[in-house]
């Protein structure tokens, strides 16, 4: 029971994070650029980079509390990420007949997201020394 509070704690801040960011993205953008789902892109790429830095950082740490990998990886992380927001968002995209923006969406969510992960962890290593 006592990591259901440190994910509730951590995901409190991430889902109100991501919901400032995703908004704050699609005001600035959808003007400039047009309708995209940019701020759902933005949070799970920063989230995905982010995640993956902070998880070669714990590991890095012996002796670590895992109630601060519940608070800030399942919790912030989870709740600043969102994959059904991705899916439903992807689903009316195709539903309007928007195909090609459809096609671009899935592409660059998955695409980015591994590459930023990827970019996560390698940052880490360097970062932190682990191995």
């Amino acid at each position: 029971m006592e990591s259901l509070l440190y994910v509730g704690i951590g995901g409190f801040f991430g889902a109100n994070a991501r919901f400032l960011l995703s908004h704050w993205a699609d005001a600035w953008l959808t003007p400039r650029w047009g309708a995209f789902p940019y701020g759902t892109l933005a949070v799970n790429v920063l989230g995905s980079f982010g995640f993956a830095i902070f998880g070669v950082w714990f590991s890095a740490r012996t002796g670590m509390s895992p109630h601060l990998r519940w608070l800030v990886g399942s919790g912030f992380f989870g709740a600043f990420t969102t994959f059904s927001t991705f899916a439903n968002e992807s689903v009316a995209i195709v539903n309007q007949g928007a195909l090609g923006i459809s096609f671009l969406n899935l592409i660059l969510n998955n695409g980015l997201c591994l590459l930023c992960a990827a970019a996560g962890l390698c940052l880490g290593h360097r970062l932190f020394g682990a191995a």
